[in-house]
């Protein structure tokens, strides 16, 4: 994949403003502040919270300022949530008009373990992939445009085995190999050494590009497991780790710089 030349970068930085994109596993808004609290709050996992559509309308606010949300630990609309939609109900808060949910684990009235995206631009399209390994963990593909110039988005959870997380890894390079220009975005549950071991993973995005920012636990982060990746087409102008949102993660941004033919990809339909 041939990294795009610094003239290229200069005119799409003239001619667009960065992709504001976004990662946030949001832990189905429980508010999570200190270790013991994993036990003490380990009931608002099955069983709803008044306080938690207060939280998720804060939150939803705060994604309204970016263009592109990646989501992780989000639920699709059971007991435990209300029987919200989180992924709707965010999308409506933060005013996006496209969005998109993952089930990733369906456990029917109980829990809808989901991942999300919402966008200001439609995909042309958006396709979910079940990740290898025990059930429970997906890949979310959307697509901005057609050809070569279009731009994939990847949103994922990884598993928390490395083993496990390596033949993720791999089916993610083997979607992402045919692909030229990508963001990969989400909670992959490894440090940025691990990530930089995986040979293909190297082939197909631009460390370099991206920082590492740590970004777990949110009270006190010591840990880089959420990740924004781009491939050597794409430039990031601006990445930082961002103020906790009640979640054990803490969100992370990125405004990313596209080529001027890529950029157009982006519809407002």
């Amino acid at each position: 994949m041939n990294a795009v030349s610094p003239e290229t970068l200069v005119t799409a930085v003239q001619d667009a403003r960065p992709l504001r994109v976004l990662t946030f596993n949001l832990q189905v808004g429980i508010s999570t502040h200190a270790w013991y609290q994993y036990l003490t709050n380990s009931w608002q996992h099955v069983l709803p919270n008044s306080k938690r559509q207060e939280r998720l309308a804060v939150i939803g606010r705060f994604l309204g300022h970016f263009d592109i949300v990646g989501l992780q630990e989000v639920d699709g609309g059971s007991f435990r949530s209300g029987n919200v939609n989180q992924v709707d109900y965010l999308a409506q808060q933060a005013g996006a008009p496209f969005h998109y949910q993952q089930l990733n684990r369906n456990l029917g009235r109980l829990a809808q373990h989901s991942n999300g995206l919402l966008s200001r631009f439609q995909p042309t399209r958006v396709v979910n992939h079940r990740l290898p390994g025990p059930p429970g963990r997906g890949v979310m593909h959307a697509q901005f445009g057609d050809g070569a110039d279009a731009l994939h988005l990847f949103v994922a959870h990884l598993s928390l085995g490395i083993r496990t997380q390596k033949r993720q890894l791999d089916f993610l390079c083997e979607l992402m190999s045919s692909c030229r220009h990508v963001i990969l975005v989400g909670d992959l549950n490894c440090t940025r050494a691990h990530l930089e071991q995986h040979t293909g993973l190297c082939e197909v995005m631009n460390f370099d590009q991206t920082p590492e920012q740590l970004s777990y636990p949110a009270w006190e982060p010591k840990r880089a497991l959420d990740h924004i990746l781009i491939s050597p087409t794409l430039q990031v102008a601006n990445s930082q780790v961002l103020p906790p949102l009640f979640s054990d993660h803490l969100p992370l941004s990125a405004d990313i710089i596209l080529p001027p033919a890529c950029h157009k990809m982006l519809v407002v339909r």
